[in-house]
């Protein structure tokens, strides 16, 4: 890895923060924003911090010394400490924080965050296809003035949330539930909603996958955007503004259906007509693809829940049952919930049950957050990769000892040989 001689700095990407971040990638996106260290003897240069960023979520009870100090005692005990090198403080690391920006560290993200899901590994496939979902959640941040005027508070005047919060929306691969896509934004303002941030993952999409998505994400626009990546999806019926028409066009043997979805504001008689060519297997062809589409319903009830009373309707871009029956895409679709576990594994296992964020600006925040998501993705990628080679569901792999091990991993000497 690195020569004996090599400055602590230099070491601090060993272990598990470089399984899955290797130092190349990480130099190469701070080289993109020109955030290469300025002096040769720089006690934290940028590619330290972004391992630092990693680290802040692997020990989100440590403060800065406390987590450097972590990443130091491996390093010590393998004689590798420069006796030059002296531990900086609290404003030191803030600053190193603050030189480094948000930017690299999403650049770094975007880089390594690959599905990693293999043809064996089970739970991750449909029908050939790589099951992937997208959804959002909201992370508490400091009460600072710059956080508030950023990122504003939920709820609204009269129910205003205890702190800011960030909202983030992330694209998920399903059977491993690592992050492979992610944007943040405030909770307040117009085209900050979980539907309008998602667009901004949708052309992360590739042929194969098959998109899971809960109602508040079907739009026109958006199931135009996804399935035009060459992706299929796989979105509950509904939308953001509530129940939309879904004619019948034809029927299909296992009792799905074939049915039109429309472009906005498409008038009554222009709907009329399209429905008329959509009805005929020989006219569809003629349908204008940026006018209406031809899509699948799986309708059925669940009986178990409190709300069994509304059926649940999906639409998807799979139109052929041959390919995908419809309960098959039924039981898939309720893998969505994994993507609900991968939101609860961030801000619950590494962050700590309605722990707040530490970072008092808005783009300190956007920097912890993609260190999260960076140490999200490393772990969930070493789960995937133990699973598979054990013919397991990685389902199986509790997350939060695998946590625990690492905590405790990351300062044992022999765990990580130079």
């Amino acid at each position: 890895m690195f020569g004996a001689g090599g400055r602590l700095t230099d070491w601090v990407s060993v272990g598990v923060l470089a399984g899955s971040v290797p130092r190349d990638v990480v130099d190469a996106a701070v080289a993109v924003y020109g955030r290469e260290s300025k002096r040769s003897d720089g006690k934290l240069p940028a590619h330290v911090m972004v391992y630092f960023a990693m680290a802040l979520a692997l020990f989100a009870e440590d403060d800065y010394e406390g987590v450097l100090a972590r990443l130091a005692e491996p390093l010590m005990a393998w004689g590798c400490w420069d006796a030059s090198w002296s531990m900086p403080g609290s404003a030191g690391i803030t600053q190193a924080r603050q030189r480094l920006g948000a930017e690299p560290v999403r650049e770094v993200f975007e880089r390594v965050a690959r599905p990693v899901c293999g043809v064996l590994t089970r739970g991750a496939w449909l029908a050939g296809r790589r099951l992937v979902s997208v959804d959002g959640s909201e992370l508490d941040v400091p009460d600072s003035p710059a956080n508030a005027e950023f990122f504003g508070y939920a709820g609204g005047a009269t129910r205003r949330s205890a702190f800011p919060k960030a909202r983030l929306v992330t694209l998920v691969e399903t059977g491993s539930r690592a992050p492979i896509g992610a944007v943040i934004g405030p909770v307040v303002g117009k085209g900050q909603g979980e539907q309008s941030l998602a667009r901004g993952l949708y052309p992360l999409l590739e042929p194969g996958m098959l998109l899971l998505a809960d109602r508040n994400f079907y739009g026109w626009r958006d199931w135009c955007a996804a399935t035009d990546t060459g992706a299929d999806v796989l979105w509950r019926a509904g939308g953001a503004g509530g129940a939309i028409a879904l004619p019948v066009v034809q029927d299909l043997p296992d009792g799905s259906y074939l049915t039109v979805v429309y472009a906005s504001r498409t008038r009554p008689s222009e709907r009329d007509r399209i429905l008329a060519l959509a009805r005929d297997p020989a006219t569809r062809a003629d349908i204008d693809p940026h006018r209406a589409r031809i899509a699948r319903v799986v309708s059925y009830q669940v009986t178990d829940r409190a709300d069994n009373d509304e059926p649940i309707s999906l639409l998807t871009s799979i139109l052929d049952p041959a390919d995908a029956p419809a309960a098959v895409l039924a039981e898939a679709y309720h893998q969505r919930w994994d993507h609900e576990t991968s939101n609860g594994q961030l801000k619950t296992h590494l962050r700590g049950p309605g722990r707040v964020l530490r970072s008092k600006s808005p783009a300190m925040v956007t920097q912890e957050i993609y260190g999260y998501l960076l140490t999200h993705y490393a772990i969930s990628a070493l789960i995937c990769q133990a699973a598979t080679e054990a013919d397991i569901d990685p389902d199986q792999v509790k997350f939060h000892r695998t946590v625990r091990i690492l905590r405790r991993r990351v300062q044992d000497p022999t765990a990580f040989s130079p």
